[in-house]
Protein backbone atom coordinates (compact mmCIF):
# COMPACT_ATOMS: atom_id res chain seq x y z
CA UNK A 1 0.00 0.00 0.00
CA UNK A 2 1.88 3.21 -1.49
CA UNK A 3 0.92 6.15 1.13
CA UNK A 4 1.53 9.77 0.26
CA UNK A 5 1.76 12.28 2.90
CA UNK A 6 1.52 16.02 2.40
CA UNK A 7 1.86 18.76 4.63
CA UNK A 8 -1.14 20.25 3.33
CA UNK A 9 -3.37 20.52 0.16
CA UNK A 10 -7.14 21.96 -0.68
CA UNK A 11 -9.00 18.13 -0.91
CA UNK A 12 -7.12 14.39 -0.83
CA UNK A 13 -9.87 13.80 -3.21
CA UNK A 14 -8.93 16.30 -5.84
CA UNK A 15 -5.44 15.38 -5.03
CA UNK A 16 -5.59 11.97 -5.77
CA UNK A 17 -7.67 12.27 -9.18
CA UNK A 18 -5.33 14.53 -10.58
CA UNK A 19 -2.51 12.04 -9.72
CA UNK A 20 -4.18 9.02 -11.84
CA UNK A 21 -5.14 11.38 -14.67
CA UNK A 22 -1.36 12.17 -14.61
CA UNK A 23 0.28 8.81 -14.06
CA UNK A 24 -0.40 5.27 -12.99
CA UNK A 25 -1.58 4.40 -9.37
CA UNK A 26 -1.03 1.30 -7.66
CA UNK A 27 -4.68 -0.34 -6.39
CA UNK A 28 -4.82 1.26 -2.52
CA UNK A 29 -2.72 4.40 -3.25
CA UNK A 30 -3.11 6.70 -0.16
CA UNK A 31 -3.19 10.38 0.00
CA UNK A 32 -3.34 11.58 3.70
CA UNK A 33 -3.26 15.32 4.85
CA UNK A 34 -2.07 17.21 8.09
CA UNK A 35 -4.20 20.52 6.64
CA UNK A 36 -6.86 19.75 4.22
CA UNK A 37 -8.06 23.42 3.06
CA UNK A 38 -11.31 22.60 1.20
CA UNK A 39 -12.49 19.14 2.21
CA UNK A 40 -16.00 18.48 1.17
CA UNK A 41 -18.72 15.94 2.16
CA UNK A 42 -21.62 14.55 0.10
CA UNK A 43 -23.07 17.22 -2.32
CA UNK A 44 -20.41 19.53 -1.54
CA UNK A 45 -20.79 20.29 2.27
CA UNK A 46 -17.68 21.45 3.59
CA UNK A 47 -15.58 19.10 6.27
CA UNK A 48 -14.19 21.19 9.10
CA UNK A 49 -10.82 20.25 10.51
CA UNK A 50 -8.50 21.78 12.33
CA UNK A 51 -4.62 21.49 11.28
CA UNK A 52 -2.62 18.70 12.55
CA UNK A 53 -5.11 17.35 14.88
CA UNK A 54 -7.82 14.92 12.53
CA UNK A 55 -7.73 12.18 9.75
CA UNK A 56 -8.20 13.54 6.48
CA UNK A 57 -7.17 10.94 4.01
CA UNK A 58 -8.22 9.37 0.35
CA UNK A 59 -7.15 6.20 -0.65
CA UNK A 60 -8.03 4.26 -4.34
CA UNK A 61 -9.75 1.75 -4.72
CA UNK A 62 -9.71 -0.21 -8.45
CA UNK A 63 -10.76 -3.79 -9.55
CA UNK A 64 -14.02 -3.92 -7.20
CA UNK A 65 -17.32 -2.49 -8.94
CA UNK A 66 -17.80 -4.21 -12.64
CA UNK A 67 -21.78 -2.68 -11.81
CA UNK A 68 -22.92 0.80 -11.26
CA UNK A 69 -25.36 -1.60 -9.09
CA UNK A 70 -23.38 -2.24 -7.04
CA UNK A 71 -21.70 0.96 -6.78
CA UNK A 72 -23.37 1.29 -2.60
CA UNK A 73 -21.70 -2.02 -1.89
CA UNK A 74 -18.22 0.01 -1.77
CA UNK A 75 -20.08 2.32 0.41
CA UNK A 76 -20.79 -0.29 3.13
CA UNK A 77 -17.57 -1.69 3.46
CA UNK A 78 -15.94 1.92 3.97
CA UNK A 79 -18.55 2.67 6.44
CA UNK A 80 -18.07 -0.31 8.38
CA UNK A 81 -14.38 -0.44 8.16
CA UNK A 82 -14.53 3.22 10.34
CA UNK A 83 -17.22 2.14 12.41
CA UNK A 84 -15.49 -1.07 13.25
CA UNK A 85 -12.47 0.42 14.22
CA UNK A 86 -14.30 3.54 16.49
CA UNK A 87 -15.74 0.27 18.20
CA UNK A 88 -11.80 -0.59 18.93
CA UNK A 89 -11.25 2.93 20.01
CA UNK A 90 -14.15 3.85 22.50
CA UNK A 91 -16.66 2.42 24.45
CA UNK A 92 -19.52 5.20 23.52
CA UNK A 93 -22.02 3.69 21.11
CA UNK A 94 -21.31 4.19 17.18
CA UNK A 95 -23.43 3.57 14.87
CA UNK A 96 -23.69 4.52 10.71
CA UNK A 97 -26.34 7.32 9.48
CA UNK A 98 -26.84 7.02 6.08
CA UNK A 99 -25.46 6.90 4.08
CA UNK A 100 -21.70 7.96 5.08
CA UNK A 101 -21.60 9.52 8.04
CA UNK A 102 -20.45 7.94 11.12
CA UNK A 103 -22.10 8.76 14.70
CA UNK A 104 -20.38 8.01 17.80
CA UNK A 105 -22.58 8.67 21.40
CA UNK A 106 -25.46 10.56 19.17
CA UNK A 107 -23.06 12.85 17.58
CA UNK A 108 -20.99 12.96 14.17
CA UNK A 109 -17.34 11.73 14.60
CA UNK A 110 -16.51 10.92 10.59
CA UNK A 111 -17.75 11.40 7.26
CA UNK A 112 -17.38 10.05 4.26
CA UNK A 113 -17.39 10.91 0.48
CA UNK A 114 -16.64 8.65 -2.69
CA UNK A 115 -16.39 9.64 -5.75
CA UNK A 116 -16.38 7.01 -8.61
CA UNK A 117 -15.08 7.46 -12.21
CA UNK A 118 -16.18 5.32 -15.00
CA UNK A 119 -12.80 4.93 -17.56
CA UNK A 120 -13.28 4.72 -21.36
CA UNK A 121 -12.92 0.49 -21.08
CA UNK A 122 -15.75 0.23 -18.79
CA UNK A 123 -13.55 -0.12 -15.47
CA UNK A 124 -14.87 1.86 -12.45
CA UNK A 125 -12.37 3.55 -10.08
CA UNK A 126 -13.37 4.92 -6.78
CA UNK A 127 -11.87 7.26 -4.49
CA UNK A 128 -12.50 7.19 -0.90
CA UNK A 129 -12.65 10.17 0.88
CA UNK A 130 -12.47 9.71 4.87
CA UNK A 131 -12.56 12.87 7.21
CA UNK A 132 -12.55 11.27 10.78
CA UNK A 133 -11.80 14.22 14.31
CA UNK A 134 -9.08 12.24 15.82
CA UNK A 135 -7.69 15.12 18.43
CA UNK A 136 -9.82 17.96 18.18
CA UNK A 137 -11.14 18.97 21.20
CA UNK A 138 -13.55 22.28 20.00
CA UNK A 139 -15.69 22.37 17.20
CA UNK A 140 -17.23 26.38 15.79
CA UNK A 141 -21.41 26.13 15.69
CA UNK A 142 -21.35 22.45 15.46
CA UNK A 143 -22.94 20.95 19.22
CA UNK A 144 -23.95 17.63 17.45
CA UNK A 145 -19.66 16.44 16.55
CA UNK A 146 -17.29 14.73 18.43
CA UNK A 147 -13.61 13.37 18.33
CA UNK A 148 -12.21 10.20 20.03
CA UNK A 149 -10.51 12.97 22.13
CA UNK A 150 -13.68 14.34 23.43
CA UNK A 151 -14.96 10.78 24.10
CA UNK A 152 -12.19 9.41 25.51
CA UNK A 153 -10.27 12.38 26.89
CA UNK A 154 -6.55 11.10 25.38
CA UNK A 155 -4.60 11.74 22.67
CA UNK A 156 -4.71 9.21 19.93
CA UNK A 157 -1.55 8.90 17.25
CA UNK A 158 -3.11 9.88 13.90
CA UNK A 159 -0.54 7.07 11.58
CA UNK A 160 -1.67 4.24 14.18
CA UNK A 161 -6.03 5.26 13.66
CA UNK A 162 -4.85 5.43 9.68
CA UNK A 163 -3.19 2.06 9.83
CA UNK A 164 -6.01 0.57 11.57
CA UNK A 165 -8.63 1.88 9.23
CA UNK A 166 -6.55 1.18 6.11
CA UNK A 167 -6.31 -2.07 7.31
CA UNK A 168 -10.52 -2.70 8.15
CA UNK A 169 -10.64 -1.69 4.58
CA UNK A 170 -8.94 -3.94 3.19
CA UNK A 171 -10.30 -7.01 4.65
CA UNK A 172 -13.89 -5.53 3.96
CA UNK A 173 -13.06 -4.89 0.02
CA UNK A 174 -12.21 -9.04 0.27
CA UNK A 175 -15.58 -9.87 1.52
CA UNK A 176 -17.22 -8.17 -1.63
CA UNK A 177 -14.56 -9.81 -3.55
CA UNK A 178 -15.51 -13.27 -2.27
CA UNK A 179 -19.12 -12.46 -3.11
CA UNK A 180 -20.12 -12.34 0.70
CA UNK A 181 -21.79 -8.95 -0.01
CA UNK A 182 -25.19 -10.37 2.20
CA UNK A 183 -22.79 -10.62 5.13
CA UNK A 184 -21.90 -7.15 4.92
CA UNK A 185 -25.31 -5.68 4.65
CA UNK A 186 -26.52 -7.67 7.43
CA UNK A 187 -24.12 -6.06 9.41
CA UNK A 188 -24.76 -2.36 7.94
CA UNK A 189 -28.08 -2.83 8.88
CA UNK A 190 -27.48 -3.87 12.29
CA UNK A 191 -25.56 -0.73 13.34
CA UNK A 192 -27.86 1.61 11.16
CA UNK A 193 -28.18 4.84 12.97
CA UNK A 194 -32.09 5.34 14.65
CA UNK A 195 -33.12 1.69 12.85
CA UNK A 196 -36.50 0.44 13.83
CA UNK A 197 -36.98 3.98 16.46
CA UNK A 198 -39.63 6.82 15.70
CA UNK A 199 -38.02 9.68 13.83
CA UNK A 200 -38.74 13.36 12.83
CA UNK A 201 -37.82 13.99 9.40
CA UNK A 202 -38.26 16.78 7.05
CA UNK A 203 -38.34 16.89 3.25
CA UNK A 204 -37.97 18.90 0.60
CA UNK A 205 -40.22 21.28 1.35
CA UNK A 206 -39.41 21.34 5.12
CA UNK A 207 -42.37 19.64 5.86
CA UNK A 208 -42.11 17.46 9.12
CA UNK A 209 -43.06 14.22 9.26
CA UNK A 210 -42.78 11.10 11.68
CA UNK A 211 -41.17 7.71 9.97
CA UNK A 212 -39.14 4.58 11.00
CA UNK A 213 -36.51 4.00 9.64
CA UNK A 214 -36.51 0.21 8.35
CA UNK A 215 -33.18 -0.51 5.80
CA UNK A 216 -31.55 1.15 3.14
CA UNK A 217 -32.11 -0.60 -0.72
CA UNK A 218 -29.34 -2.16 -2.84
CA UNK A 219 -28.84 1.44 -4.63
CA UNK A 220 -28.60 3.21 -1.51
CA UNK A 221 -31.78 4.25 -0.58
CA UNK A 222 -33.00 4.84 3.02
CA UNK A 223 -36.37 3.05 3.50
CA UNK A 224 -38.52 4.56 5.89
CA UNK A 225 -41.77 3.25 7.12
CA UNK A 226 -44.64 5.81 7.12
CA UNK A 227 -47.76 6.83 9.45
CA UNK A 228 -49.97 5.19 6.86
CA UNK A 229 -47.93 1.88 7.15
CA UNK A 230 -46.37 2.65 3.58
CA UNK A 231 -42.56 2.35 2.86
CA UNK A 232 -41.05 5.22 0.85
CA UNK A 233 -37.84 5.39 -0.40
CA UNK A 234 -35.42 8.01 -0.22
CA UNK A 235 -32.62 9.17 -2.06
CA UNK A 236 -29.69 11.05 -0.68
CA UNK A 237 -30.67 14.76 0.69
CA UNK A 238 -34.41 14.20 0.03
CA UNK A 239 -34.80 13.97 3.55
CA UNK A 240 -33.11 15.22 6.78
CA UNK A 241 -33.37 13.33 9.37
CA UNK A 242 -34.07 15.51 12.83
CA UNK A 243 -32.78 13.97 16.29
Amino acid sequence: MHIIKLDATNSTNDYLKQLMRNQYLDNYTVVVTKCQKKGRGQLDTSWQSDDYKNLTFSVLVKDLIVDNNDIFSLNLAVSLSVFEVLNQLTNRKCAIKWPNDIMADQKKIAGILIENNIHHDGEISSVIGIGLNVNQDFFVDLPKVTSLSILENKFFDLDVVLDLILKELKQKIALIKSNRNEEIWNIYHDVLFKKEIPTTFEDLNQQKFMGIIKGVSKYGKLQVLLEDDTINEFALKEIKMLY
